[in-house]
């Protein structure tokens, strides 16, 4: 028996290519040591953060290296459980699985998930899982939107965003939304809520924001000059959560910024952040998240690619707005519980 991972081939110094990744086919022989667990992969997540995995740079995650497995945050099912572990056979975990259709993890890097009531277990890739929890911390501990603010979010149609503008609308803020095309725009008002949504490739949309007046807070996965454009749309003691910059992961020299002295004359702050400090408090953020799901008042959208082996077709989707919510990989249907 056989099974096939995606390791990192090559570094890209723009957008990611063909020759970027390899698919290797190797004997399905793994076993799990003690307090390891052999689980079968039957979901994977698929985030801008992976453009910064592959560049060979100083960052929060040391980078994937030439032939390693490509790094991802994934679902799955135990297969075999080695001596002393904690999970049990077909109990249903997450981690960081990697690209990939079986993996060998240590007991302490697997978490173990439960699907409650008006939850799917997909939504622990997307609002229970690194996406939704990004938006949950950045606009409480950055943001501090508060009731009747006037709050924008840029690529808010993807996973991080969608959720940060319903958090926003939950917090009784004001809601705008940036996005690259009419039908996102038009999801974002009809089915999510926003007060109103902006096409960035419109040719009206610096007057269409214009006309909204001065935000509060701006929740910012874009950067470049979406970022910069904003800078000189900020109310007094504004606050801008940098979330991300999508825009420019594919590029080889990153815009700076221009309209940066706003900041000092409107008293405002912008600041980055990592989810990774708040994994403490993972657990009480997904159990009302949770709650959100299960009523109504949170809605998700999944955008799904069939098949690990396209992977690296559906990364670059993320970088040109090819999809709408959150992009998942599904990799296998039902997983066995014995080899």
């Amino acid at each position: 028996m056989h099974y096939k991972r995606i390791v990192l081939n090559s570094r890209p110094v723009g957008d990611i290519e063909p020759t970027t990744f390899r698919t290797e086919t190797l004997t399905l022989d793994l076993k799990p040591g003690e307090r390891e667990v052999l689980v079968q992969v039957t979901w994977l997540s698929l985030d801008p953060a992976m453009r910064g995995y592959i560049r060979d740079v100083r960052s929060y995650l040391p980078p994937v290296q030439i032939g390693e497995v490509m790094r991802a945050q994934g679902l799955g099912v135990v297969i075999q459980a080695g001596r002393g572990s904690a999970h049990n056979v077909g109990q249903l975990v997450s981690g960081a699985f990697g690209w990939t259709e079986f993996v060998v993890m240590k007991d302490k890097n697997v978490e173990k998930v439960t699907v409650t009531k008006g939850v799917e277990a997909i939504d622990f890739l997307n609002t229970l899982g690194t996406s939704g929890l990004t938006a949950y911390f950045g606009l409480r501990d950055v943001c501090q939107v508060k009731p009747g603010e006037k709050m924008l979010v840029s690529g808010a149609a993807g996973s991080v965003g969608s959720v940060a503008c319903q958090l926003g609308k939950r917090a009784g803020a004001t809601v705008y939304a940036i996005a690259g095309s009419q039908e996102k725009c038009a999801w974002l008002e009809k089915e999510l809520g926003v007060d109103k949504a902006f096409n960035y490739k419109s040719p009206s949309f610096r007057q269409d924001l214009k006309e909204a007046g001065y935000i509060d807070v701006y929740f910012d996965n874009v950067g470049g000059d979406i970022l910069d454009t904003v800078l000189m749309r900020l109310n007094k003691g504004a606050r801008i959560a940098l979330c991300g910059a999508i825009s420019q992961y594919n590029a080889v020299k990153p815009k700076g910024l221009q309209n940066y002295l706003t900041l000092i004359s409107q008293r405002a702050k912008l600041q980055g952040f990592i989810i990774l400090d708040y994994t403490a408090e993972f657990p009480a953020a997904i159990a009302e998240m949770s709650r959100g799901l299960a009523d109504g008042s949170l809605k998700r959208k999944f955008h799904i690619v069939q098949g690990l082996e396209q992977a690296p077709v559906a990364l670059p989707m993320l970088f040109s707005g090819g999809n709408t919510g959150k992009l998942v990989v599904k990799v296998s249907d039902e997983p066995k519980t014995k080899l």
